[in-house]
């Protein structure tokens, strides 16, 4: 009975956190000044990418996607680095600024396809 209860909570807390976000709230480099807590930061990745993602440190810019005049961030990401991240693709990275750079929690790098989301044109049929 004691067994089944904790389960029932624990499903519980499952699903109130997978609703309700449960995690860092996630922001754009322009809305990155000021914020000293762990946050969750998207957008798109400009260049140059330099470094060793496991000697160093990859070092990278990025800016608000659909914004080409937005402020850029300086980004310092350590881990295993996605297939398809590059220059020009979107991401989401886990940290927090420091000292101006935004340092990325090792491992926490997303990827996330741009033309997987754009609208179908006109006249594709599939």
């Amino acid at each position: 009975m004691i067994a089944l209860s904790v389960a029932a909570v624990l499903a519980v807390f499952l699903l109130y956190t997978s609703i309700a976000g449960g995690g860092n709230p996630s922001i754009s480099p322009s809305e990155l000044q000021g914020r000293t807590g762990k946050v969750q930061l998207a957008g798109l990745v400009v260049g140059p990418v330099v470094g060793d993602a496991h000697a160093g440190g990859l070092r990278f810019r990025l800016r608000d996607i659909g914004d080409e005049s937005s402020a850029r961030v300086a980004v310092r990401y350590s881990g295993s680095v996605p297939d398809l991240f590059k220059v020009g693709r979107h991401i989401v990275i886990d940290g927090r600024l420091v000292n101006g750079a935004f340092v990325a929690a090792p491992g926490s790098m997303i990827t996330k396809c741009p033309s997987k989301y754009a609208p179908k044109k006109s006249g594709d049929s599939s």
